[in-house]
């Protein structure tokens, strides 16, 4: 497989010198700025790379004079200062980062405690009720619960940090001088927002540190660049692609919400952010509204014509041309897409108007890149080339070249946490069976054309296990069996469930009842068992019948074939 990179950057084969390489590197370059309100005044706070490595030097220290070496950490925060602080000084002393993510339910929080058997945990205060109520169950092993806020018999963060700090003036080195073992654990990942069916991802040091080395070589990171952190740090690509932030002397910059990321890009005057394809789209929808609104749509398309052809001779006028656009967004210069696939039309759309935008791919078990598009290499509709220690094959091909992918590169994870048989399955011979399908195109692009086998994939880049709905609706008495899948509607999947309905049941019930009655009696009792789950797994479509789904000798349904019956396959 070929590679193709453009930048130098050292391999590094733990977090800590990737940390003090930047440290060193951009020592006065601002690594967060951070907004404080108070009442309608607004203060601005700038932590550069210097006064970040102080900061977690004094909280590690402080977290090592608690009893906290070599121990599991969980963080269950949104993004903020604090999260990535806490995450990179876990690291920095060798201990094991547990994040959580934060719209889990509360039943799920508690379960992914227990089989990350973490030892102590970093949160904010929205927490506080969840946390006490895991705390008088005393079912965990956590012995120190650390509130990022001041929360009178709780930890304070701040407080462990002052600690640390003076620990550190008098002379304590111990969490200064730790050395890494690069090949240890250095973080626990969830797969997915369920406790019972997810996986634990096993990351070491080095899984992390070479994925970002690798990612240097091929992306056009600047350290004038400024990061919007919109993805959640609680998934490996927020967190990896934070510290990718840091390895650049880029400054990180956080959004007051959603709602705000037109605001804030043009408040921070931000160049560079990674993204999901939903609100990708989304900043392109604005875009094209905001020149419709202006009547300037025929003259924008007859620009881009003009500009695409000058590129071609190497004349780059772009974004001159668009600057009122760009301006309009922050100045905006750079953005990358992973988790699901981005719609052709708005890479190609962004691309045009001068603000260089790829799709890349990768897994939590993978550190998680593996291939990307560059600034010199994208084709659309691929995920690019691999990185340039990632080696791809396709196995088990069909006639048309597709099949699964499956890898072998150094950012490869250690195993599933706890799950021998789980491991053994997925890594063979030294390759990560993906569990994807793609191909490999004859210029070396890589595609993806399915997911996971179950696995719904939605716009906004969200996993979902059917297989954690399903037991919540088989449940309900009136069920007798269901399959839950995405239903495809505009650019999107809907996810519905179809239901084989307990006639027994139906009869002693409901004798009275039509169909129409009955549906609606059942679909009341499917909306109870959304509440199980996160809103996002929520499902809005049922189908209703009486015929046996289609099944193997274990009794598992078929789930292709049963999405053939529905001609969704």
């Amino acid at each position: 497989m070929r590679y193709k990179t453009f930048f130098e950057y050292p391999v590094f084969t733990n977090v800590k010198d990737v940390i003090y390489h930047s440290v060193k590197k951009y020592p006065k370059n601002v690594a967060f700025r951070l907004k404080e309100k108070n009442g309608e005044e607004v203060k601005y706070i700038d932590i550069t790379y210097e006064k970040f490595l102080e900061d977690v030097n004094c909280l590690g220290t402080g977290l090592f004079s608690l009893g906290l070496k070599d121990k599991k950490i969980a963080i269950l925060a949104k993004n903020r200062y604090e999260w990535a602080l806490s995450y990179v000084s876990i690291l920095l002393g060798g201990m094991i980062a547990v994040p959580l993510d934060k719209g889990l339910t509360d039943i799920e929080i508690e379960n992914s405690i227990l089989r990350g058997k973490v030892d102590a945990i970093i949160y904010e205060e929205k927490y506080d009720e969840i946390i006490e109520k895991i705390k008088e169950s005393n079912k965990s092993n956590i012995t120190t619960y650390i509130c990022m806020e001041k929360i009178e018999g709780k930890e304070f963060l701040k407080d462990i940090i002052e600690n640390g700090k003076e620990k550190i003036e008098k002379g304590d080195r111990e969490y200064l001088d730790y050395k890494i073992d690069d090949k240890a654990l250095a973080t626990l990942v969830f797969t997915s927002g369920t406790t019972s069916k997810s996986k634990v991802v096993m990351l070491s040091q080095y899984n992390i540190a070479r994925n970002i080395s690798d990612m240097q070589l091929v992306e056009d990171f600047r350290s004038t660049d400024v990061n919007l952190a919109v993805l959640p740090y609680h998934h490996t690509f927020g967190s990896t692609g934070q510290l990718i932030m840091l390895s650049s002397g880029i400054t990180t910059v956080f959004p007051d919400g959603l709602r705000y990321i037109a605001q804030n890009l043009k408040e921070y005057h931000v160049t560079f952010f990674v993204g999901v394809p939903l609100l990708i789209e989304k900043i392109y929808q604005k875009i094209e509204e905001e020149i419709a609104k202006q009547g300037k749509t025929k003259l924008i398309k007859v620009a881009k014509v003009f500009t695409n052809l000058l590129l071609k001779f190497g004349i780059d006028i772009r974004r001159k041309v668009y600057k009122q656009i760009i301006d309009g967004l922050g100045g905006l210069r750079f953005v990358i897409s992973g988790a699901a696939s981005l719609d052709k039309k708005v890479e190609k759309g962004l691309n045009d108007l001068g603000i260089l935008t790829v799709q890349g791919y990768g897994l939590t078990e993978t550190a998680p890149v593996l291939c990307a598009e560059n600034y010199k290499y994208r084709r659309y509709g691929s995920v690019g080339f691999p990185m340039k220690n990632v080696q791809i094959r396709i196995v088990d091909k069909n006639k048309e070249g597709i099949g699964e992918i499956v890898v072998k590169a150094p950012n490869v994870m250690m195993g599933y946490y706890e799950d021998e048989e789980a491991t053994k399955k997925a890594i063979k011979d030294g390759w990560f069976y993906t569990g994807d399908y793609g191909y490999i195109d004859d210029a070396g692009f890589v595609y993806i054309t399915g997911r996971k086998k179950n696995t719904i994939v939605l716009k906004n880049g969200k996993k979902i296990f059917p297989e954690e709905i399903e037991e919540n609706i088989n449940k309900i008495d009136e069920v007798e069996d269901c399959f839950v899948f995405g239903l495809p509607k505009e650019d999107d999947l809907v996810l519905s469930v179809k239901i084989k309905y307990d006639e027994e049941v139906i009869k002693k019930k409901y004798a009275g009842l039509n169909m129409d009655q009955i549906k609606n009696v059942i679909w009341e009792k499917v909306k109870e068992a959304n509440k199980l789950v996160p809103k996002y797994k929520y499902v809005k479509n049922m189908i209703l019948t009486n015929v046996e789904f289609a099944k193997t000798t274990t009794n598992k349904i078929k789930r292709f074939e049963e999405m053939q019956k529905m001609h969704l396959a």
